[in-house]
């Protein structure tokens, strides 16, 4: 059988399971489009909370940027779990306990004021749809290698399939479906990491092979990697990071921006009860950490694979023939992804870092530049034909790939069609909208969201990481700030949390889009720009978490000269934190 044939059973067979979900579990009212009835079981919320938040960028291209970049990437490991962390512990169960069904929804209530609500949409949509971009490119970086199309091709097939148990489903439908994705995504994940540690390794267990003996060599891991990637012009892959501020603030960026997204926490309001809510929280962890703590291994082995196949003799003897390259560089060179250009005519692959230091020896080699470009969206996708492992292992991982796009896009899907239908429809446009209407408008929003998704996907600013680092970078500034002063704060007054989310939102756009032809994601070579360009050397990937502290120090400064907040408000506040006279809270 043809590895084509094998790729299309197993996508073809997660996406029929994907639509029997939806079909079995469609909608039948408001609630259940929105919080899928909130009767979710902690643990099944747990796995599909999970599915929900491994997105495209966890799947694909985080392992890709780690690998590319090193520990000065690890950046994205500690940001994304950290700000999971964040999101359980303090805002969780709080917002359960307030009992609404969206964030907007939250803001619109705890700020006593329609232009709040408003604002808040603004700020779920834009970060919603910046984030829902990533996965529309990265469901396309997947199906043009696995389905063999285009990958414009790839993203439509990805936004049909999303359509059939989305629009229809709703939250109910995406919940179940997110298990389905969860349960094929993490097998898709661990089973090929397993198979390369032991190649590499001698040892099963990826997060274990990590920091093992490389069995060829007899050298440690990374310090095998080490070695390779400094003898090809390549900074350590263990350096440490110069810009430590910049560090720092893309981390706290990425934290914050986790527990400020809308598709995320709409998943706490799923559940029966507040207990539940925590619950999940900490079953999700779990899930997430099952593919968290592979990440580094598959990022390290799929990089010393990738030197390995093009230096088979070590980095100072001759590089691959290119008539001799393996299969897998021919498939993914038809994809668009993989670009071989040899500019010495020497017929084999230099692959090097063309930086200035290493220029003498380069000369040396007899080589003229760089001549193979990887795109770092295919190094997970690539790793079990890199690694020659069986036709069945490479259809799994296609079909998991696909998954974890699939489903963040849903639940960022589901969280726009709610803030238009409901908050911006149901609660500020047209108040007496019937049930059956509101229905209606969640379909109608849910596929309008979908075909501007699928436009952006086609058109989108950045590889698939890249673009989900800016849409956490806009949730951190914006979101994230007005919720914690919702629950935290009894005198935090409507104009305050509009201003602090104003001023936020704007000054994170404005810096990213003036310093949008220096963007780079911190730790690689990826653009000639220096760092001197940026403000203070402050990428505009990490400035969403300066944005946040310009949201709390306007929402504060404006809240102290303005009124304080009705005393109900102020109440309701301490009920939400507080078990005595929290009934009235718990009981939405």
């Amino acid at each position: 059988m043809s590895q084509f044939a094998i790729n299309l059973i197993f996508v073809g067979g997660s996406f029929a399971i994907y639509i029997a979900i939806a079909i079995w579990a469609k909608a039948g009212s408001t609630k259940e489009f929105y919080v899928a009835g909130g009767g979710v079981n902690p643990i099944t919320n747990g796995m599909a909370t999970a599915a929900d938040w491994m997105s495209a960028a966890s799947f694909i291209s985080m392992a890709g940027l780690i690998a590319a970049g090193g520990y000065a990437n690890s950046t994205f490991l500690m940001g994304w779990t950290g700000g999971y962390v964040l999101l359980a512990m303090l805002l969780a169960p709080y917002l359960r306990k307030f009992g609404k069904f969206t964030v907007p929804d939250f803001i619109g209530d705890r700020f006593y004021s329609s232009t709040a609500r408003l604002v808040a949409v603004v700020c779920l949509i834009v970060a919603s749809v910046t984030y829902v971009i990533g996965q529309m490119t990265g469901a396309g970086v997947a199906f043009s290698r696995f389905l063999e199309v285009p990958s414009s091709t790839g993203i439509w097939i990805a936004a049909f399939i999303v359509f059939l148990y989305a629009v229809f489903g709703g939250m109910k439908g995406i919940t179940y479906t997110q298990v389905a994705q969860y349960v094929v995504l993490i097998i898709a994940y661990t089973i090929p990491a397993v198979f390369i540690s032991l190649q590499l390794t001698s040892n099963p267990i990826p997060m274990f092979g990590l920091f093992s003996t490389h069995t060829e060599s007899g050298m440690p891991l990374l310090s095998k990697l080490d070695e390779v990637v400094r003898e090809l012009g390549f900074q350590d892959y263990t350096a440490d990071v110069d810009n430590k501020l910049n560090m720092v603030l893309f981390t706290l960026s990425l934290m914050i921006g986790t527990a400020g997204l809308p598709h995320v926490i709409i998943r706490f309001f799923t559940v029966p009860k507040v207990a539940d809510a925590r619950w999940s929280a900490g079953w999700a962890l779990v899930f997430i950490a099952l593919l968290y703590l592979t990440a580094p291994a598959v990022a390290s082995m799929a990089r010393l694979n990738l030197f390995t196949t093009i230096y088979p003799d070590g980095p100072t003897e001759p590089a691959l023939l290119y008539e001799d390259r393996p299969e897998w560089m021919q498939t993914w060179e038809a994809t668009g992804l993989l670009i071989y250009n040899d500019l010495n005519n020497d017929g084999r692959i230099q692959y090097y870092n063309a930086t200035p230091g290493f220029a003498d020896e380069a000369a040396s080699r007899g080589w003229a530049g760089n001549e193979l470009s990887v795109n770092n969206d295919i190094l997970v996708l690539a790793n079990p034909e890199i690694a020659n492992l069986p036709g069945w292992v490479i259809g799994l991982i296609a079909a998991g790939g696909i998954a974890a796009a699939l489903s963040t896009a849903a639940g960022l899907l589901l969280a726009i069609s709610s803030a238009i239908s409901h908050d911006l429809i149901k609660k500020t446009l047209k108040p007496d909208i019937s049930e059956k209407g509101e229905m209606l408008a969640a379909r109608i929003s849910m596929g309008g969201a979908i075909l501007l998704a699928t436009y952006l996907g086609l058109n989108p600013p950045g590889f698939a990481a890249q673009t989900v680092a800016l849409a956490f970078g806009l949730a951190a500034s914006s979101i994230f700030p007005a919720l914690m002063m919702g629950i935290f704060s009894t005198k935090m007054n409507d104009k305050g949390a509009i201003a602090g989310m104003l001023a936020g939102l704007i000054s994170t756009l404005l810096y990213i889009f003036t310093y949008l032809g220096w963007l780079f994601i911190p730790g690689t070579n990826m653009l000639a720009n220096v760092e001197s360009n940026w403000l203070l050397g402050i990428s505009p990937l990490s400035f969403g978490a300066v944005g946040a502290m310009l949201n709390f120090a306007v929402a504060f400064a404006v809240a102290k000269v303005t009124a304080e907040p009705p005393a109900e408000i102020q109440h309701l506040v301490e009920s939400v934190r507080y078990p005595k006279g929290a009934g009235a809270a718990s009981n939405h």
